[in-house]
């Protein structure tokens, strides 16, 4: 659910740093552009008969270079997902570090002191840093069309230095789709999808689903809400166009469907004086550090008295998955677990 995008949450001018433009220079050592423009046939024959590392994105663009990346920079999560994969990344852009310099939940296994960090919120990227470090392919999720954590101000620049690959977490992709996307990438980057630990987690993740799966047949008719708090409002989320709430509803799990969605069709914003609209036995509460979390709401007078916070039954929602089996393994675990143990209160 990217709120990121919304009014609510501060989006951050960036500036460009002086002379970016002139790095434009520095493409010849970032290997190339996305499906060699302007080339045609030439190019992609010259491409393949020198070892050309080529991947068909989920924007539908053949992203290709001279030689299979070395340089990457990515979306935190995304990085984070490579790195589950044994993938380095040399550069990070997102939600990588906490006030107290601490890894944010979105870096996950990686050592945030190891990777450059070009940008810690919404709207960040240092583009002058991000072409010193070479870049032969940048990589990112997207939820819209766009690329994620890419300043729209500043996007063709950065575009210009290295081919881009996205993934979709969005829209009609689910969760499975998602990871089998990203695993694919990792694989064209030389992971290798056959070790030991790749193949235990994926059995992990599989064997959690079917947990869901018999959590919600043994605890039928608990209704889920997937909720966001901000300051001055309260976010329900839609299962319909997010890949983890699509494959929750997919394992039985019964959601809230908000009735009047924003114009991106990702969820509904509600005052605070309105958080009781919508009745739950279960709230998934988005868990990204920009987001209020249950010790915060609790100055909030109407959450105190939605049902499923009286009940104790707020569970942590990892908004924007780690799309790597490890990671989203341990998601569908504790989502049994919280269907499992509910009580009916709504």
């Amino acid at each position: 659910m990217p709120q990121s995008r919304t009014s609510s949450f501060t989006r951050r001018g960036f500036v460009a740093a002086g002379g970016a433009l002139g790095l434009v220079a520095v493409l010849a050592a970032c290997g190339g552009t996305d499906s060699a423009k302007g080339d045609g046939d030439k190019g992609s024959t010259a491409a393949a008969s020198s070892g050309a590392w080529t991947f068909k994105d989920d924007l539908g663009k053949d992203v290709s270079t001279k030689a299979k990346p070395k340089n990457i920079v990515a979306f935190t999560g995304t990085a984070a997902a490579l790195h589950d994969y044994g993938i380095p990344v040399k550069g990070v852009f997102g939600p990588t570090t906490t006030a107290d310099g601490k890894p944010d939940v979105q870096a996950g296994s990686l050592d945030v002191t190891k990777v450059e960090i070009l940008g810690n919120v919404y709207d960040q990227f240092n583009v002058e840093k991000y072409a010193s470090l070479q870049p032969d392919l940048l990589v990112t999720n997207t939820w819209d069309g766009t690329y994620w954590y890419v300043p729209e101000a500043s996007k063709d620049k950065i575009l210009q230095l290295a081919p881009a690959a996205a993934i979709s977490v969005g829209g009609d992709t689910s969760l499975p789709k998602a990871l089998e996307r990203t695993a694919e990438l990792a694989k064209s980057l030389g992971a290798d999808l056959g070790a030991k630990n790749v193949v235990d987690s994926k059995a992990r993740f599989e064997a959690a689903a079917a947990k869901v799966r018999e959590a919600t047949k043994a605890n039928p008719g608990i209704k889920v809400l997937a909720g966001s708090g901000a300051d001055a409002l309260y976010y329900v989320s839609t299962p319909k166009t997010a890949a983890d709430l699509k494959y929750f509803e997919e394992l039985g799990v019964e959601f809230v469907v908000p009735e009047k969605l924003d114009e991106a069709g990702f969820f509904e914003s509600l005052s605070w004086e309105n958080a009781g609209k919508y009745k739950a036995d279960v709230i998934l509460l988005d868990n990204r550090t920009g987001t209020l979390q249950p010790e915060q709401l609790k100055a909030k007078p109407t959450w105190g008295e939605l049902p499923a916070v009286k009940a104790n039954q707020v569970v942590p929602r990892v908004s924007e998955p780690i799309y790597s089996y490890d990671k989203c393994a341990q998601i569908l675990e504790d989502l049994a677990k919280a269907i499992q143990n509910a009580k009916k209160v709504s």
